[in-house]
C-alpha cells in the first residue's frame, strides 16, 4: 500500500510536473488555495492539475482574505501595480509557502499523510520560502506542534518536501513531467497576468519558456507575446 503525501497544487506546471514525480510512490492528495492572487487561472488550471494526476481528493481554499492582509506588499495581490518582466521582490508573497504549509499540513494529519510537498525546485533561489532551509525548519515546527500524537502513534511524523530538496531543477521536473503525461503540461497556468492566454512577458512566462529550452522541449504553450 503506497503513503499517502499532500500536494500544494497551484495549477501551474512546477506543480504538474512535481505531482507526477511523486505520483508513483504516493496516493496524492491535491490543495489549492485562493488566496486574492490577480492571476485567477490559476484555479481552473488546478482543477485540470487535479483530474490529469487523478488525485484521490482535491480540496480548493478559500483564504481571499489574505489579500487585505498583503494590502500593496506585492504585485500578485495587488493589481494597482505592473508586473516586472523579470525578478524583482515586489513578485514575492511574505510567507505564502508558509500559510499554504500550515494548512496542508493540518489536513495532512488528520489524513495521516507522511508527506506534503510543494513545487520549489533548484532555480527558486530567490524566494526565502522555497529553500531548503526553511522547509526543513518549518517540518520542525510542525513535528513538534503534533508531537504527543505522534509520540502516541496517532500522527504520522510528517516530512515537508520539494523539488529543491531533492536537488531537481526546473528543467529536470519538465522532462520527467512531459515523459509521464504527454502535452498536458502546456496546458498548465503559469502566468502572473489574468488574460487569456500567458502573456509571455512577465517574469513567471519567462521562467517558463526558459525551462522548456533548457529541457530541450519544445514549448506548446500559446503566448500573447
Amino acid at each position: 500500500m503506497k503513503k499517502k503525501a499532500v500536494a500544494i497544487l497551484s495549477g501551474g506546471l512546477d506543480s504538474l510536473c512535481m505531482g507526477a514525480y511523486l505520483k508513483p510512490k504516493f496516493d496524492l492528495y491535491g490543495i489549492t488555495f485562493s488566496y486574492g492572487q490577480r492571476a485567477s487561472s490559476e484555479i481552473s488550471s488546478a482543477k485540470f492539475v487535479a483530474k490529469v494526476l487523478k488525485l484521490k481528493q482535491h480540496k480548493i481554499i478559500d483564504i481571499g482574505f489574505m489579500k487585505t492582509l498583503y494590502g500593496e506588499s506585492n504585485v500578485l495581490t495587488n493589481t494597482k501595480k505592473s508586473l516586472p518582466e523579470k525578478f524583482d521582490y515586489s513578485i514575492v508573497v511574505p510567507i505564502r509557502n508558509g500559510v499554504f504549509l500550515s494548512i496542508a499540513t493540518a489536513w495532512a494529519f488528520t489524513l495521516n499523510a507522511s508527506l506534503v510537498a510543494y513545487g520549489a525546485h533548484t532555480d527558486d533561489t530567490k524566494y526565502p520560502d522555497c529553500r531548503p532551509a526553511f522547509s526543513r525548519k518549518i517540518e520542525s515546527a510542525f513535528n513538534q506542534g503534533e508531537i504527543d500524537g505522534i509520540r502516541l502513534g496517532i500522527r504520522n511524523k510528517v516530512k515537508v518536501w520539494t523539488p529543491f530538496s531533492e536537488g531537481l531543477s526546473k528543467s529536470t521536473l519538465i522532462k520527467n513531467g512531459y515523459e509521464a503525461l504527454g502535452d498536458d503540461i502546456f496546458k498548465t497556468w503559469s502566468c502572473y497576468s489574468n488574460t487569456k492566454l500567458h502573456c509571455g512577458k512577465c517574469e513567471s512566462c519567462r521562467n517558463r519558456k526558459a525551462g522548456f529550452k533548457k529541457a530541450g522541449i519544445k514549448d506548446k504553450t500559446k503566448y500573447l507575446n
